[in-house]
């Protein structure tokens, strides 16, 4: 049985390799003991903002067994989303994860064919893919698989290749051989912390949801608060800077998934075309893309805001 698990495991992590996932980490499916706590004081501080659906399912956040009937291991991977070309300077920024197509649609395929292999080599194996859009703690488990550690900027961290990558999860009902958490490297560095225009990380480790302007930009749907005018350094969708300045992404390397290259108008876009953006270049530049999430009147509230 043990000689199996080692097998499948080695088998799977191939397969995510295979996929072009940039690692794949495993750990036992169990009850999140450290991040109930965790969690809790986080909603009870209203540090979620308007993001009501983080109250939503709070069991199934910390249980994955509710989210997969007698599920034994969640695998978690990472794909890299780091561009080889950069916005030109002087531009409204968008976050690097936007650049490309909704990473959403591009890693539930890549995870449902993962899935497809382990059946095909194993047998009857249960489970389900999940990204980033379900009640799951994706950074907490890529860190107990041993993929990075949760860095003061709440993000998770490698030495390898920083934190410019997406973090995605396998939940199935198959005993494997699971892997051990990795060690804290933010050391005495606060860069994030001292960088972060907003001042969103409130202290090592603890994000104030409603200040970042990741938060402001996509998720809050109201008018953008005065008293943070001039605060967002020209970031028009999402926020780079607690990644940008932290020394670890200094290992950054490109990414190779084609279908995260860019629209090269959004790479060459000054801030006046920015400011005259149409309904149909809005449409054709993000075609696919998650900026889309805001639509067309909400980017161009951003604009606005920031001119």
């Amino acid at each position: 049985m043990i000689e199996n698990k080692e097998k499948y495991s080695k088998f799977i992590k191939a397969e995510s390799k295979r996929l072009g996932f940039l690692s794949c980490g495993i750990s036992k499916a169990e009850f999140l003991e450290e991040e109930a706590p965790r969690l809790e004081s986080w909603l009870k501080q209203n540090l979620n903002g308007e993001m009501s659906y983080m109250e939503n399912h709070f069991d199934k956040r910390l249980n994955p067994k509710l989210l997969v009937d007698d599920s034994k291991s969640v695998i978690s991977l990472l794909l890299n989303y780091f561009p080889s070309e950069e916005q030109n300077a002087d531009s409204y920024k968008i976050s690097k994860y936007a650049y490309g197509q909704d990473y959403h649609f591009v890693i539930k395929e890549k995870l449902q064919e993962l899935l497809f292999s382990i059946q095909s080599e194993i047998g009857v194996v249960n489970g389900r893919a999940f990204v980033d859009s379900a009640p799951v703690l994706d950074k907490a488990w890529a860190a107990k698989s041993g993929l990075g550690w949760i860095g003061k900027n709440s993000n998770l961290i490698t030495q390898r290749v920083g934190s410019f990558y997406f973090i995605a999860e396998l939940i199935i009902d198959l005993d494997l051989e699971y892997d051990t958490p990795t060690t804290d490297h933010c050391g005495t560095c606060t860069a994030c912390i001292d960088s972060c225009p907003t001042e969103a990380i409130v202290s090592p480790y603890i994000v104030d949801g409603s200040k970042c302007i990741s938060y402001y930009t996509i998720e809050l749907k109201d008018n953008l608060p005065v008293e943070m005018k001039g605060k967002f350094n020209d970031w028009a969708f999402g926020c780079d800077v607690c990644q940008d300045v932290c020394p670890w992404n200094r290992f950054s390397k490109p990414h190779n998934e084609p279908l995260f290259n860019p629209n090269k108008e959004l790479l060459s876009f000054s801030k006046k075309d920015w400011e005259e953006i149409t309904n149909d270049t809005f449409n054709k530049v993000f075609k696919n893309s998650a900026v889309k999430r805001t639509k067309f009147e909400g980017f161009k509230r951003n604009i606005t805001f920031l001119k």
